[in-house]
């Protein structure tokens, strides 16, 4: 898929304003700048940065209300997709906390909110944190079953816990749900038709 129609998914699917195009134009644009020096995403993937990596992230704005609340990334690496949605969230109220143990990868995240004055909060290991938000977000962290520890044992309130998941969805989330059942939904990626998104509500 070309970056251009990948643009004008994000304007006319999911309501990316051009504002918002244009800081992710600039953060491409520094990323690949900090490839060159840390292995932040895999070279091979450089050259589908909008689809692979950006789009794929973006798609989660759909499942996500906007209009008040918090949103946590566990584990953003280069920002994926916790920056992402940072950039397209417009509304002070709704507080965005990026996880990232890496000091590298955590300087990086802050240079990009400092150039683009995002409002976001870059926290370091989520075992050394509290985690309170209402929406948990992951892409490429843990895998499936460390992922519903995470939630069901260190996010402190009631929250829906959205996962970028890749082939075998269905048999992972089996595997993690073997012990403790809890009501959950499998969304297709738009990104590939493999994928899958894992949305699980969690009381408590």
């Amino acid at each position: 898929m070309q970056d251009i129609e990948v643009i004008n998914i994000l304007q006319n699917q999911f309501n990316f304003s051009s504002k918002t195009i244009s800081d992710l134009k600039i953060f491409k644009k520094e990323l690949l700048k900090a490839n060159t020096m840390h292995n932040f995403i895999s070279k091979s993937t450089e050259i589908n940065i909008w689809h692979r990596h950006i789009l794929d992230s973006a798609q989660l704005v759909k499942f996500i209300s906007f209009s008040n609340g918090s949103l946590s990334d566990l584990g953003s690496g280069a920002g994926f997709p916790g920056l992402i949605l940072a950039i397209f969230n417009t509304n002070k109220h709704f507080h965005v906390k990026l996880y990232e143990k890496s000091p590298v990868k955590r300087a990086f995240l802050e240079n990009i909110c400092n150039k683009l004055s995002i409002k976001a909060k870059i926290c370091g290991n989520i075992y050394d944190e509290v985690i309170d938000s209402d929406y948990i977000v992951a892409r490429a962290f843990k895998k499936l079953d460390a992922i519903i520890q995470v939630s069901r044992e260190i996010v402190k309130k009631s929250h829906k816990l959205i996962v970028l998941k890749g082939q075998n969805a269905q048999e992972d989330l089996e595997k993690a749900f073997k012990k403790e059942k809890y009501d959950y939904k499998l969304e297709n990626s738009i990104t590939n038709e493999d994928s899958k998104i894992i949305i699980v509500d969690f009381k408590k």
